[in-house]
């Protein structure tokens, strides 16, 4: 029998549960993470804390229930703000649809999706493996793919609700590992450790104290990383509300832009009325090419 918590994170209106349970769900890894319909439950180290948390969207409370492993007591202030990144509880909604009210591509999506957030990753290194991982594939590849990173690499993790019994590898374990047979290309897989490694020894920390700028113009400068990746990282990792990943598929070929898409640079020109909530403005074209 699992030990655990419960503590309610709450949030201003509206925020909406699908959008969240959607993204995680398209993504999940076996082992590590495990979705149900109002509910997103995972593994997590932080620092050198291990366990799990189980996030459940209350109805009519605007809130989270966190129920987290006894051994999150040691770690809850910074579980709980990770949390809230997250599920992005701390945006206030009202704020970006003014924004965005007098612009005519945003302001018609708004009105369909008036609680759209921006979802990001517990983890940051993790989100970046990702990022890296899904250069030029689909999401599902990537998931697969990073799949077996955890399969193979990652920690078991004990005492956790069923399905969840593994932790993402850490860094060290994916900068030393052999990735032969891994189902990525060589130079991606070159990439990949050589990134794991500059974080293992601490030539590279994955933080945005400087500003997210500053994050992306050492992420491009490693091998293999470039704009989109580092962008994609900024966003996805960081929740920074004003990265954008201009070169993006999803972004260029959204149906507001008509059958022809749109260019990056038109893109990148376009998106600098959107400061400084271009993050968002992605979130919504996402949706708008997945037909949300």
């Amino acid at each position: 029998m699992t030990q655990s918590r419960t503590i309610s994170l709450p949030y201003l209106t509206p925020w909406n549960w699908q959008q969240f349970h959607e993204h995680f769900k398209l993504r999940a890894i076996p082992g590590q993470e495990l979705l149900g319909d109002r509910d997103y439950c995972r593994s997590f180290r932080l620092a050198d804390v291990t366990g799990w948390f189980r996030v459940s969207a209350l109805p009519d409370q605007n809130a989270l229930e966190l129920a987290y492993s006894t051994s999150a007591e040691a770690c809850l202030p910074q579980l709980a703000q990770r949390v809230r990144r997250m599920f992005d509880l701390d945006a206030d909604p009202a704020i970006i649809a003014a924004h965005f009210a007098a612009d005519r591509h945003l302001a018609p999506m708004l009105a369909r999706n008036p609680g759209l957030r921006l979802p990001t990753a517990f983890d940051t290194f993790e989100q970046a493996v990702r990022a890296i991982v899904g250069q030029q594939v689909t999401v599902k590849a990537a998931v697969t793919i990073t799949g077996r990173l955890v399969s193979r690499l990652g920690e078991s993790l004990a005492d956790a609700p069923t399905g969840i019994d593994r932790l993402f590898p850490t860094p060290a374990a994916i900068a030393a590992a052999n990735l032969d047979a891994i189902g990525m290309p060589g130079k991606r897989v070159q990439t990949l450790q050589h990134f794991a490694a500059q974080v293992a020894s601490g030539a590279l920390h994955l933080d945005i104290s400087q500003g997210a700028s500053e994050l992306i113009a050492r992420l491009c400068a490693l091998p293999g990383i470039g704009p989109w990746t580092a962008e994609y990282i900024a966003l996805r990792a960081f929740g920074d509300a004003d990265a954008f990943p201009a070169s993006d598929l999803g972004l260029l070929k959204a149906p507001i832009w008509g059958a022809g898409g749109i260019s990056a640079r038109q893109l990148q020109a376009h998106a600098e009325a959107w400061r400084p909530w271009r993050a968002y403005a992605a979130a919504h074209l996402w949706q708008d090419y997945s037909g949300g």
